[in-house]
């Protein structure tokens, strides 16, 4: 009976490292950038901590200038939970005590891909997420490490 035991975790454990990058690569939107924004990668840390204003540049000392979807977009809701590690109301609550301290102001936040897509082009520094199917022409996606 413990042999049997060992092949069932032994095959729950392949079948999940199998299974995971695939999981994790249909996290339900993508990150864009401004092409004169030298990253080719970011982690979900540095990712997030740009969005919420707790730094200002990115690693390579360029400005950002992040742009949220509306709250209500799907891609916004799984870019909260994937990379914030909470949901968007979570996130709205944290930007309602930011400005009513007087403290900070949210990013931007555009109703459509098209738009953040367009805003991440034309802004220097400009970073977005979009919807995983979106056209992304004249900006870079970023991979998340």
């Amino acid at each position: 009976m413990t042999r049997f035991l060992s092949r069932v975790v032994l095959c729950a454990g392949l079948g999940a490292a199998i299974f995971a990058p695939r999981l994790s690569a249909a996290q339900g939107f993508k990150v864009v950038v401004n092409p004169d924004v030298d990253l080719v990668d970011i982690g979900p840390a540095s990712l997030s901590n740009l969005f919420l204003r707790k730094e200002r540049k990115f690693s390579t000392g360029v400005e950002a200038a992040p742009v949220d979807l509306s709250s209500g977009d799907p891609a916004r809701g799984a870019f909260s939970k994937a990379v914030h590690g909470r949901p968007t109301t979570a996130i709205v609550k944290y930007w309602v005590q930011q400005v009513f301290s007087g403290k900070e102001t949210p990013p931007v936040s555009k109703e459509t891909d098209e738009a953040v897509v367009a805003y991440v082009k034309s802004t220097r520094g400009g970073i977005g997420y979009v919807s995983e199917g979106a056209a992304t022409p004249g900006v870079k996606v970023l991979k998340l490490k």
